[in-house]
């Protein structure tokens, strides 16, 4: 912040907003207003993608009275009407980072969804079918997305926001069979190149591990609503 105190950020995914629980998130989100200033939702916003979910997603967050910020998760795309999710977010106040950077009060923020790929020794390459090639370049375009938006920012503190994982370590705990479908290390590979970038927040896996670290040594944060937080609450709350 311009007077060098830092920003409380909050951050939460996988609320998997919908219609057959109404208000399940609004104290959630009233109670992040007195402790945060600022919020990240990070992906799977709501179950299936439907428009009715996006509107209880909506109705819920009329209880949050700081900036939102947030990107999409795969729940988000399911029904083929992430556009409409995104649209019905943005008309109760949310900004998405897939879209354009933010910054507030000094702290810039940058998001993707992120994708699947696999972590470390074991990432998926782009090599035989063509199946195989666009499912890895759909991370690298991930990838790159994120990159352009880190290095658009003019700040000395970063917050990267993401659905997907970018490292193992916040995985643990989910069937390591299915470790390639939660995350990729290409994406701490681009985060790791910017020096500003103070932590990293995401989503998606439900049984994984609250924190972990880039290999440069950035903290991770998985932020699922399912994942215990040190302080018993659904979101994480940090300043940076």
């Amino acid at each position: 912040m311009p007077d060098g105190r830092p920003l409380r950020v909050a951050a939460i995914g996988d609320v998997h907003a919908t219609p057959s629980a109404p208000g399940r998130w609004r104290e959630t989100f009233a109670e992040i207003s007195q402790r945060a200033d600022i919020l990240c939702l990070c992906g799977d916003l709501t179950n299936h993608g439907t428009v009715e979910e996006a509107q209880a997603l909506a109705e819920d967050l009329r209880s949050c009275t700081v900036p939102v910020l947030a990107v999409l998760g795969n729940h988000d795309h399911h029904e083929g009407k992430a556009a409409d999710v995104q649209r019905i977010a943005c008309e109760a106040g949310v900004k998405f980072l897939e879209d354009e950077v933010h910054t507030h009060d000094g702290v810039g923020f940058a998001g993707v969804k992120g994708f699947c790929g696999g972590f470390d020794g074991r990432m998926l390459d782009a090599f035989g079918e063509q199946a195989v090639k666009a499912f890895v370049q759909e991370t690298l375009n991930e990838v790159l997305r994120l990159e352009h938006a880190l290095k658009s920012l003019d700040t000395d503190r970063t917050v990267v926001v993401l659905h997907y994982a970018p490292v193992a370590a916040t995985v643990a705990g989910e069937p390591e069979s299915i470790f390639p479908f939660l995350g990729s290390s290409r994406l701490a590979e681009a985060i790791d190149r910017y020096p500003t970038v103070r932590a990293v927040f995401h989503g998606h896996a439900h049984h994984g591990t609250y924190e972990g670290a880039t290999t440069r040594g950035i903290p991770v944060f998985n932020t699922a609503a399912q994942i215990a937080k040190p302080d018993g609450k659904p979101y994480a709350l940090l300043e940076v």
